[in-house]
């Protein structure tokens, strides 16, 4: 009695089958009495599994050579008898992070600390490939936050910490409680020096591959999604380009550079103006030094050009710009689009978050709000328990707005007030 085939094509096998069985189980007891042919078959064997790891050895390296990501280096010793450890790696299906970079997220209280736990879960969940340190700095209740609630509640501050984040305080010697939006400013302290980092706020989620955007550190940035909140030109001047360039004049940048020209004088998105959601460079600690100190020579002294406009709100965005000139950024390139689109979304309150974001935005709100990680946190969090978990969001915001027809925030704050949806 002749052996089974070892190696036919598939549909052979297939018509064989049953044959090769009853042929196997008459020959048990012979094959058991003869020792010969039983290495001999357990030799057959093991070439034929040679053979096979050696074709798929070779087929995987001609895929390989197709996608023209190892042809160039590929050797001539992958023939059949190259060992395992020979084998030509798969090519990566995605970019990797080309630089590891730190994150900063400003967390305080119950709100904040929420928030900067929904981004941690959200970057998790959508940026696995993301490789830098997660820092939450803290203020601590002294100095300009003296008497105020700052500190992270504990359960809220587990969950960070199962997130993978770290939680730095820092003292606001500043800012503080007479304008909490500096605390971007004097948190950068925290930061290593030298190292890549990029802020967001804290009501930000990520809802993208973050480690594949192309940054380049060496040229710092800022978020485009703004609109023409400042300045205010009074009836009779001066105009935008006066302000601006005083600004300019006044630290010893050039002005000229900084403009857009494809938009016309004296129309706002001329001059470099930022939304401070988020902003990246090389050198915290050189990036927060000039931030502080020109944030607080236009709050101490505004000069002549400043004299109406407000800088109780958005004193960060007017100095902003200035210090990403300074250090040789500007705008960011359509590479960086995704941080103000499908990458992360900067919601602000959740409230406004059902009212203008996008279903994924939304989507990834619902989601790490039900992690079990965060669940029992959402419950005891007033504005996601009745926003998301109770459905209001869904149910009554979301149906309340067009999201293909520009909203104004302000407008959009109002009609939630009215309707007693400002949940927060």
């Amino acid at each position: 009695m002749k052996p089974c085939p070892v190696a036919k094509p598939f549909a052979v096998k297939i018509r064989n089958q049953g044959v090769c069985n009853v042929a196997k189980d008459k020959g048990k007891d012979e094959d058991r009495a003869d020792p010969a042919r039983i290495s001999k078959q357990a030799a057959r064997q093991a070439a034929n599994r040679a053979e096979r790891e050696a074709r798929r050895q070779l087929r995987q390296a001609e895929r390989a050579a197709k996608r023209g990501k190892t042809a160039a280096k590929a050797k001539p010793e992958a023939k059949p008898e190259a060992k395992p450890e020979a084998k030509p790696k798969a090519a990566p299906s995605a970019p990797v992070q080309a630089v590891p970079f730190n994150i900063l997220l400003v967390g305080q209280d119950i709100r904040l600390g929420m928030e900067a736990a929904l981004f941690a879960a959200s970057l998790r969940r959508n940026a696995p490939g993301w490789h830098g340190r997660l820092i939450v700095a803290e203020p601590s209740p002294e100095g300009a936050w003296a008497g105020a609630r700052t500190r992270i509640p504990a359960p809220i501050r587990l969950a960070l910490l199962g997130f993978g984040a770290e939680i730095l305080p820092f003292a606001a010697r500043h800012f503080g409680a007479s304008y909490p939006f500096g605390n971007k400013i004097e948190a950068l302290s925290v930061l290593p020096p030298g190292e890549p980092f990029i802020f967001f706020d804290s009501d930000t989620l990520v809802t993208g591959p973050l480690d594949r955007l192309p940054f380049d550190f060496s040229r710092p940035s800022a978020s485009m999604r703004r609109t023409a909140t400042w300045p205010e030109p009074p009836l009779y001047g001066p105009g935008y380009g006066a302000i601006w360039k005083s600004l300019y004049d006044r630290f010893g940048l050039d002005y000229e550079s900084s403009l857009d020209t494809s938009q016309p004088d004296e129309h706002w998105e001329r001059y470099l103006y930022f939304n401070a959601g988020w902003f990246f460079g090389a050198d915290p600690q050189e990036f927060g030094r000039r931030f502080l100190d020109w944030a607080l020579a236009i709050r101490d002294d505004p000069g002549e050009a400043l004299a109406s406009q407000k800088l109780d709100v958005l004193l960060d965005q007017v100095a902003l710009p200035l210090v990403i000139h300074a250090l040789g950024g500007g705008r960011p390139g359509p590479g960086l689009a995704g941080l103000d689109g499908d990458v992360t979304c900067h919601y602000r309150d959740l409230p406004l978050l059902y009212a203008r974001e996008s279903d994924l935005a939304v989507e990834t709100a619902e989601t790490v709000l039900r992690d079990p990680r965060l669940a029992p946190l959402a419950e005891a969090w007033a504005p996601a328990r009745q926003i998301v978990l109770e459905g209001i969001g869904r149910d009554r915001i979301r149906p309340m707005f067009d999201r293909r027809l520009p909203l104004n925030e302000g407008r959009t704050r109002q009609i939630l007030k009215k309707a007693g949806l400002w949940l927060r």
